[in-house]
């Protein structure tokens, strides 16, 4: 397999045996049988279709804030865009980013060409792939709103361009969630504003973000995603967990929906301490708290 996927990627872009702690917001997980930096969507064409006809596992890598791998580590392929994969440009009120491309870098280009509409994802510290992917959203907006248009490829290697209808967005999901497709690029429509405008927007935001939430420590934010007609940080509240914690996990003291890495955090550490949450909160309240967090690998 490897003999093969040297044909595509050079071997400088082949990583083994490397730690996923350095990959994800939480900064845990063991290590990654074969991280595989592609450059261009050429390189996915080709090693994509290979490696489901194989029937080899494999996961795509965006900035890793939203993911939790095990500190066994994780036997399959991991495919991480490359620097190539991150450009980002705007005309007229359309901008336009690889799927690489950080939501903050987005958002940067966005209000240096006076667009408005982004400045809610300015914060979240995701690419735009995955953003696509979950439909992330934050202080009211989220990525539905803005998307014009998806290019996506197929387990086969085809490309094929979505419009908003066709993305199926939902709440912190997308079609993109239920078929095997892979984002390429992301075209956002966006609206004319004020540079000064917008920059303050996005201050204000990250100044709420910072006095709500625990940015201080690594985590992948909101760990559960909002069950219809509650908060999922209240009901963690009142179900007493504030500060529980478990090893070097805790469910923060500043933001009940987050679970925290206090710095020494083992992989299952978090994992329990999420599935005490959801078990406590199902006794107390009968209601089921779904994580937006992506578990992957061995705990």
């Amino acid at each position: 397999m490897y003999e093969y996927i040297r044909t595509i990627v050079p071997d400088e872009r082949l990583l083994f045996h490397e730690p996923m702690s350095k990959y994800t917001t939480f900064r845990v997980g063991g290590e990654a049988e074969c991280i595989v930096i592609v450059k261009r969507e050429e390189e996915l064409a080709k090693l994509i279709p290979y490696l489901n006809q194989i029937e080899q596992e494999y996961f795509i890598l965006g900035n890793g804030s939203n993911l939790l791998v095990g500190d066994k580590g994780y036997g399959g392929i991991i495919i991480k865009m490359g620097k190539a994969m991150e450009e980002v440009c705007a005309e007229g009120t359309l901008v336009t980013a690889k799927a690489g491309a950080l939501l903050s870098k987005v958002a940067s280009v966005a209000r240096m060409n006076n667009l408005s509409g982004i400045e809610f994802a300015a914060g979240i510290p995701g690419s735009i792939g995955g953003a696509i992917v979950m439909n992330a959203g934050a202080y009211g907006g989220e990525m539905k709103q803005i998307v014009e248009a998806v290019r996506v490829m197929d387990r086969d290697g085809q490309i094929m361009t979505l419009d908003n209808d066709t993305m199926e967005f939902g709440y912190r999901t997308s079609i993109i969630k239920n078929r095997p497709f892979i984002v390429l690029e992301v075209t956002l429509r966006l609206a004319a504003g004020d540079k000064e405008q917008i920059g303050a927007k996005m201050e204000e935001l990250a100044s709420l973000r910072k006095s709500k939430q625990p940015l201080e420590y690594p985590s992948a934010g909101s760990t559960f995603k909002r069950p219809e007609g509650y908060y999922a940080g209240k009901l963690i509240m009142d179900a007493g967990l504030r500060g529980y914690r478990i090893g070097g996990a805790q469910v923060s003291e500043k933001h009940c929906g987050f679970v925290v890495n206090t710095g020494n955090a083992a992989a299952a550490d978090i994992r329990e301490v999420i599935e005490e949450v959801q078990e406590r909160v199902k006794e107390k309240f009968h209601v089921t708290l779904e994580p937006e967090v992506i578990f992957l690998g061995d705990f």
